[in-house]
Formats: structure tokens, sequence, C-alpha cells
């Protein structure tokens, strides 16, 4: 029997990791482990750099998400110049919104349909060759089609004001670098060239129903799988909607309730703090007040579902409640209904952006504003995989002296830990035979939270797949290598 297995790295995640499961004599699982094996360095990367470099250099981070961090840093950055969040223009804070709102939009959908739906339509135990979004094109045209035609869309608004998809520039200190013209907007209104934002609202609530539907025949798989009990962050706003670029934190234990009460996100210093573990590189944050033990919370989609008490748009706010009177009120902590949450954001957002494109402020030209300086500055935002965090020091000349980032998936750190043991207890106890599909069941626990290993590691290279076998001495049995 063996006594060690090795996934390395886990696949369809965006970076690398790899999984280590510790098997007894028996069989039964005694520890499994999520580990991020690659250097951690940006932080002292940026040290030396002028303040206004920031917003540009960290969004190198990741090519999945770059406006988060490029957003995350801006509004750091903003500090430093004396300008808070409420004292942008509304020119610059809804171009910033729309930014945002299409980077998430962009973002869970193409982890929906690139990443985790082939885990869904196939099952979990499919051939490896087949669990990929290629053969989800094949099997389903068009959810296929409307998943890249909806990643393109969000891809596009990235475009229109950041100037390329990828590592644009669109904050600038206090503000906004270019305003949004009038044709840029009607592009996205009413183009021919690519479905209008009505079009994605639309695909959106055929999406949700599409994972609701799901679920009415799948429901017992998929709300025991990786479930267990969690705590939860998010922001809001002051009257408690889900904000994603702007608000106050507010965390709550796995019972619902507050252990974190709408604090501002500058105290964040005095709430959080990182612990360290010898297997990984990635670190892992919780509440001071509650300890190493009980202070962690879960980030992302499900999290911020559970956190507020509404959403600021009609039909996601429809689907909202549906999702929490699934669990009478109390937090959903099934792991594999981040993949609902995330799609009832996708809607969520499909609004938000049609709200700012109708809204004349986004065409004004009053885009930068500064106040005086500080030597410090803190940017909070809500990315797609959940609560982001950049802090700056800076000295007289304004270079940055001290960088600390906590990105949403070092949140999720020990939520993706605890589901990979979940999983390997649940399956792997007593087997006689280790097959594909229970490898898989690990990975897919992880990839439900949309874990970005680049932008929590900063990794560089890539790797095969591994699994290695050992027995009860720890010789090794056997080994598999997949590309």
């Amino acid at each position: 029997m063996p006594k060690k297995i090795v996934i390395d790295p886990v696949t369809r995640v965006e970076g690398h990791g790899k999984v280590t499961i510790h098997l007894n004599d028996q069989g039964s699982v005694d520890e499994a482990y999520f580990h991020i094996v690659e250097f951690r360095g940006f932080e002292r990367f940026v040290q030396g750099h002028p303040y206004w470099e920031a917003p540009l250099l960290v969004q190198r981070l990741c090519g999945i998400c770059p406006v988060s961090h490029h957003l995350a840093a801006a509004k750091a950055i903003d500090q430093i110049v004396g300008i808070d969040p409420s004292s942008l223009s509304p020119t610059a804070n809804k171009l910033r919104r729309l930014l945002h709102y299409g980077q998430v939009f962009q973002s869970h959908a193409l982890h929906f349909f690139y990443l985790a739906s082939p885990d869904l339509l196939f099952g979990t135990d499919a051939p490896a060759e087949k669990r990929n979004v290629v053969h989800v094109a094949i099997s389903n045209p068009d959810l296929a089609q409307k998943g890249i035609l909806m990643r393109k869309f969000g891809q596009e608004i990235i475009k229109a004001i950041a100037g390329k998809r990828i590592h644009g520039i669109a904050a600038v200190p206090g503000g906004v670098h270019k305003t949004f013209f009038p044709e840029e907007r009607d592009f996205f209104l009413n183009s021919k060239e690519i479905p209008s934002v009505d079009t994605m609202i639309e695909w959106s609530q055929e999406i949700i129903q599409f994972i609701k539907d799901y679920h009415a025949r799948h429901y017992t798989w998929l709300d025991a799988f990786a479930t267990y009990p969690s705590g939860h962050l998010g922001m809001v706003s002051k009257d408690g909607s889900l904000d994603l670029y702007d608000g106050r934190l507010r965390a709550i234990d796995a019972n619902g309730n507050k252990t974190l009460h709408d604090i501002p996100c500058d105290d964040y210093t005095q709430y959080f703090t990182e612990g360290v573990e010898r297997w990984s590189y990635m670190k892992f944050p919780y509440l001071k007040h509650l300890g190493r033990k009980n202070g962690w919370n879960r980030v992302g989609p499900l999290s911020r579902l559970n956190v507020c008490d509404r959403l600021s748009t009609p039909l996601a706010q429809q689907e909202l409640e549906i999702f929490k009177a699934y669990t009478t009120g109390k937090p959903n902590h099934s792991t594999m209904h981040y993949h609902w949450a995330r799609l009832i954001e996708l809607l969520y957002c499909a609004e938000m952006m049609k709200e700012l494109l109708l809204d004349s402020d986004i065409l004004g030209d009053d885009l930068t504003r500064t106040g005086l300086r500080r030597p410090e500055g803190i940017g909070i935002i809500e990315a797609p995989r959940g609560t982001l965090i950049h802090h700056y020091k800076v000295d007289e000349q304004g270079m940055i002296t001290k960088c600390n980032l906590i990105v949403s998936t070092t949140h999720n750190n020990e939520g993706m830990n605890r589901a990979v043991r979940k999983v390997a207890h649940d399956n792997l106890n007593g087997q006689q035979e280790i097959t594909e599909g229970m490898l898989n069941e690990v990975e897919v626990a992880i990839r439900a939270f949309d874990p970005c290993l680049s932008c929590a590691t900063h990794a560089l290279g890539k790797m095969p797949l591994r699994l290695s076998v050992f027995d009860h001495k720890g010789d090794l049995v056997t080994k598999k290598t997949k590309q």
C-alpha cells in the first residue's frame, strides 16, 4: 500500500503547485497538503522604484488578473498623493469601476467555461484527454461559443479603457489617464461586431439556469464534495451590499456571526497577520483576535455572497435570494457552490457594466486630482478570486521602501488545504487502487477556488504532472508522468 502520493503540478489552475497525500500502512489518509513550491519575491522587486510605477509593475504578477493588481496598487498610490476613493472624480471612479467589472466578468467566464466546465460536463473520472475546453466545444458548441464571446466582451472593455487586453494602463495617481468616448460606449451598447451588453446579461442568466439545472441533478455530490465549515471574508458597502471596488471589510464565522464588523480597509493591519508553514512558500492570513487556528477565512465569490446582505442590481439580487434560501440564510460552505456564486457575480458584473455604460459621467474630462502627500498607502479590492490587499510605504523622494501583498489565493490557502484533506479522506482511505479519477477529484476541489498561484507565489517555470507512489518503507514503487 502506498505511503505517499504526489500530484505535481495541479492542473487547469493559473500557476503551479503540487499536492502530497500521506497514507499509513493500512491505506488510510494521515495527512494531505497543498504545496506552493515556487519562490515569492515580487514584494522585494518593487522596492527602490518610484511609487507611480507600482500600478504598472505589479500587474506583471499575472496575465489573468493584471487589472486587479493594477487597480489595487492604484488605490494605494492614490492615498500617497493624498486622494482617498471618495475624493476621486466621478469620471475616474466610474471608469475604474467599469474596468474592474470587465475584468471580473472575463475572468469568471474564463474560469467557468475553460477550466471548470469539463469536470461538470464529463465527470471527474473522464479520461484526462477529454477534460478540456476543446472537448467542451465539441460536445456543447453553444455553451463554448457563449463562453468565448463573454470573455471577449470583458476583454474588449479592458482594451477600451486600458489600451490593451493584458497589461494596459488605465489608472494614474489620483485618477485615470483618459476618458471614454461616445463611439467607444456605443460599441458595447449596440455594435454589430460583438454581442451587446444586453446579450451579456441574457447569456449570464442562461448560464446561471444551466448551473441550477445541473445542481438539481447532482446536488448530492455538489453539496457534500470538499465541504467543511469555515469563516468567510469580503468587502461590502455602507448598506451591506456587495462592492467589488471599494467598501469595508466584513468577516463571518461558520454560523454567520460577524467576526469583522465592517472595518475601514485602511485598518487591515490592526486585524490581520500571516502565518507560515515549512512546506509552502504561500502564507496563511488570519484574524489576530481569533488566532491562527480559528481566524482564517475563505474569500472569493462564495464568501462574498455569504457576507453581503444584498446585491445592487435587480436580476443578480433575485439570484442571490435563491442562493441564500438554499441554505436557509446560513453561510454556504459547499466548495462546489463557488461555481454557482461565481455565475451570479457574472450576472451582477454584466448589469453593472450596462449601468455604467449608460452613465454620462464616464464621458467626462475631470480625470485626476491630488492632495497632500502621505508616506503610506493601502489599496484593497475584491479581485475575481477574492480580497486583494496592496500596501506600500515610500520615502521622501517617493521611492518604495516597503511593499506587502496579500492576494486572494493566499487568503484561501488554509481553505484549499482543508478541501484537499476532505477529498483525500473521503475518497482515498483504504483504497486498494488509486485511480486517475480519484486524483482528479483532489484537483477539482482546488480548481473550485479558481486559485492564481502566480499571484500568490510569482512562479517561474513550468512542470509536468508527476505522480509518485511510495510503499510503507518509503521506497518508490511506481512513477507516472503526464504532460
